[in-house]
């Protein structure tokens, strides 16, 4: 006899279904994952405090003054030219020009080429989904999340996110989102350690993420 059929022989030995027609036992696999953790101070707070951890800048405002704060925010980083979301509401586009911020409307077929995106100080995009669990903002390449060159390119990216687009954990983030849809996951403004693990922002998106959680009952 060969080693391999020695081989061979002793594998039939210790698992007489191999080679054979037999069927090993069915193993059943749990599904009795967590889908729902909890969250004792809430997802929204954990949410804000997940974002801050992430160096990003994060402030709960109430929905009418969404856009004095969206201004206010841009105004304190000396943001001139800022492109908007062509899905978010006029009257936000009318508060940033009444503050002398040069406003720039990105429309579907009008799309902004490298030196246009370059020129930009700012984008201002809504979000699909956040994950109060991850601290994450999940764009969608909708409307008002813009396509995702637009929040890649500019230096400063302020995101507004509803409360009620705030979820728990990751599960049920995926839940609400399309597998088809260019789907952008952002956890605080772009940053790696890869080189010496020194980090550097910026590398591959905005350097400073302001995020305006807005609740639509205050």
């Amino acid at each position: 006899m060969s080693a391999k059929d020695d081989i061979i022989t002793r594998i039939h030995a210790a698992r007489p279904d191999v080679g054979s027609d037999a069927q090993p036992d069915a193993h059943t696999v749990p599904r009795n994952y967590l889908r729902s953790p909890s969250i004792p101070e809430g997802i929204v707070s954990r949410f804000c405090e997940r974002v801050a951890d992430y160096k990003a800048r994060v402030e709960r405002v109430p929905a009418a003054d969404i856009p004095a704060a969206i201004a206010a925010a841009l105004t304190a980083l000396d943001a001139k030219r800022v492109a908007v979301a062509d899905g978010l509401p006029e009257e936000w586009r009318t508060a940033l020009t009444a503050a002398g911020i040069d406003v720039v409307t990105e429309h579907p077929g009008g799309e902004l080429d490298i030196d246009a995106l370059q020129s930009l100080d700012a984008v201002v995009t809504g979000s699909a989904v956040a994950i109060a669990e991850t601290g994450t903002i999940v764009l969608d390449g909708s409307a008002t999340s813009g396509r995702r060159a637009l929040t890649l390119v500019p230096d400063l990216h302020v995101c507004i996110v509803s409360v009620d687009d705030i979820v728990d954990g990751v599960p049920a983030a995926l839940a609400r989102l399309s597998p088809t849809r260019p789907l952008t996951w952002i956890s605080g403004p772009s940053a790696t350690s890869d080189i010496e693990l020194q980090r550097v922002e910026g590398v591959h998106g905005p350097r400073t993420l302001h995020v305006l959680v807005v609740d639509p009952s205050w």
